[in-house]
């Protein structure tokens, strides 16, 4: 059988699918990809369910071969460096990996999580009905943890996909990070309306704390009306919680199940991969939209997806002087009166 094996890895480097769904009240919450459209990007150009599992890989990146057989895959990343076997490729990419061959994928200049699919099934056991990892409960992926060198994915009913790579033409990843949209409450009575257009307005840095649990916000703190406490409910991912300190908290795929701080808003649910992307240092603001934006949002989202994803074979533009100087690209050379040399 065919399988990946991951030669080197970084922290938080996950298998994830489209989440563990219906346990919530268990305390289970669903996991899943931090970036949910640029994971089913990478399925979709991967000919897979848009849901099934892939590899989240971090700023830590991550280094993969395969045995077995060759395997097509298809890598969805924003600004992130690629290279086969050192050959530079584009972040967002098809290829075929063949055994004695490495795919390296490293943290460029921009962006935070990228999806690496397979052309097949990822064949591991699911927990509750999931391959998503929740590392904090140990929970689903492999061994309910991160990956790590020497790691053996096996890959059931692999297919090879593009014989050269081909880069995947996917507009719609390109997202502006500075204003994300929510939609304001539950709890957005616990503010006064000076506090709610504080909140709007920002700016708000995002902190390099944050992780796949929740995004930390520095800034103004904000100033609660009626306390910082309610009876614990359940949170979505999105949600933005603001503790006692007045300064946001905005909870992400592993988030716990239930919180009690006061929600003044919540991300909807296309802007929720926009937000993950974001790196420490950068400045955020927030737009309040209706829900029903943010359902227009989602359908126009959704389009994107619905038929396959377009690509166009990869250009070298990287040729050495050494390597073109060793190419046969002249046939004779010329007195510049017109008579010729045969130069050999």
């Amino acid at each position: 059988m065919s399988a990946l094996i991951i030669e080197a890895a970084g922290p938080a480097i996950t298998l994830q699918d489209g989440g563990r769904h219906g346990y919530l009240r268990y305390g289970f919450t669903a996991a899943g990809p931090m970036d949910p459209l640029m994971h089913a990007t990478a399925n979709r150009a991967a000919g897979a369910p848009l849901d099934a599992a892939a590899i989240e890989i971090s700023t830590g990146g991550v280094t993969v071969a395969v045995e077995g057989g060759p395997v097509g895959l298809a890598l969805a990343s924003t600004g992130f460096r690629i290279a086969l076997d050192g050959e530079p490729l584009p972040a967002a990419v098809a290829l075929t990996l063949e055994p004695g061959r490495s795919l390296v994928v490293r943290a460029g200049d921009i962006g935070s999580w990228g999806y690496l699919a397979v052309q097949g099934r990822l064949d591991l056991a699911p927990v509750l009905g999931s391959l998503a990892t929740h590392t904090r409960s140990g929970v689903g992926g492999l061994d309910g943890r991160g990956l790590a060198a020497g790691d053996r994915l096996p890959v059931a009913e692999p297919r090879a996909g593009e014989v050269s790579p081909h880069r995947l033409i996917v507009p719609w990843l390109d997202r502006n990070p500075e204003t994300i949209r929510v939609v304001l409450g539950p709890q957005d009575d616990y503010f006064a309306p000076d506090q709610i257009a504080a909140f709007l307005a920002g700016p708000w840095t995002v902190s390099p704390r944050g992780d796949r649990m929740a995004c930390f916000l520095d800034g103004t703190p904000l100033k609660h009306a009626k306390g910082h406490d309610i009876v614990s409910d359940g949170v979505a991912m999105g949600a933005i919680q603001v503790p006692g300190n007045g300064l946001p908290i905005i909870l992400m795929a592993d988030r716990q199940s239930t919180g009690g701080y006061p929600k003044i808003a919540t991300v909807i649910g296309p802007d929720l991969g926009r937000l993950a992307q974001v790196r420490g240092g950068t400045r955020i603001a927030f737009w309040a939209v209706s829900v029903a934006d943010a359902v227009a949002a989602r359908r126009a989202e959704a389009e994107f997806l619905r038929g396959p994803v377009p690509r166009e074979p990869v250009v070298r533009t990287d040729f050495s002087s050494d390597f073109l100087l060793g190419l046969n690209l002249v046939d004779g050379v010329t007195d510049g009166r017109g008579w010729g040399y045969d130069h050999r």
